[in-house]
């Protein structure tokens, strides 16, 4: 008697990926840390898009800000607040870092740690905390995939934003998977869908 193994069953049973979402914050639409505002229309379009399948599927959400520290209400404060229609959930992870990578979270590091599962990055900034956490990530042993579309960067010294992003998608590649944001809801969506 032969064994035939259920493909599809195989593949349903895989790990299930952590959205983790970078400092999607009101001063990267205004304020010091301000994106170019085409660039980041659009990204923002893309993380929309990742967090909308995230949440159907049932994956884990992480959204990882950077510590900025303000009891005064004011200018300050409303820039640290989350972008509308990016708040995190009750069910969903929130975490802060004082460096650019998200590992330096110490929480974050330790969740990842126990999830067992690939990491999908989008977010802000490209070129500080996507990059870092990348490269983290893959120094950790970690699957990821990088949603280029879903990430923004800001000009670096006299390279606009556009090229930087381009640039710092090439250098991620040479660290995990890069994807754009149609692929990965329909490959997520063709595994999970077979549960």
């Amino acid at each position: 008697m032969s064994s035939v193994v259920d493909f599809r069953t195989f593949l349903a049973s895989g790990p299930v990926p952590t959205l983790v979402l970078l400092d999607l914050q009101q001063d990267c639409l205004s304020g010091a840390r301000r994106l170019d505002l085409d660039h980041s229309a659009r990204a923002l379009d893309n993380c929309g898009e990742a967090l909308t399948h995230a949440r159907r599927m049932g994956f884990p959400i992480a959204f990882v800000r950077r510590s900025r520290r303000t009891s005064a209400p004011g200018p300050a404060a409303a820039l640290a607040r989350w972008i509308e229609r990016f708040e995190p959930r009750g069910s969903e992870m929130v975490f802060e870092r004082d460096k650019p990578s998200c590992f330096a979270s110490p929480l974050f590091a330790d969740v990842m740690a126990t999830s067992g599962g690939p990491i999908v990055l989008a977010g802000f900034s490209g070129e500080s905390a996507c990059l870092s956490t990348a490269i983290d990530a893959f120094h950790r042993g970690y699957d990821f995939t990088f949603l280029s579309d879903a990430s923004a960067s800001r000009a670096v010294g006299g390279t606009e934003a556009g090229q930087v992003h381009a640039l710092l998608t090439q250098v991620i590649r040479l660290y995990g998977d890069v994807a754009d944001t149609g692929r990965w809801v329909r490959s997520t969506t063709a595994i999970r869908a077979y549960k």
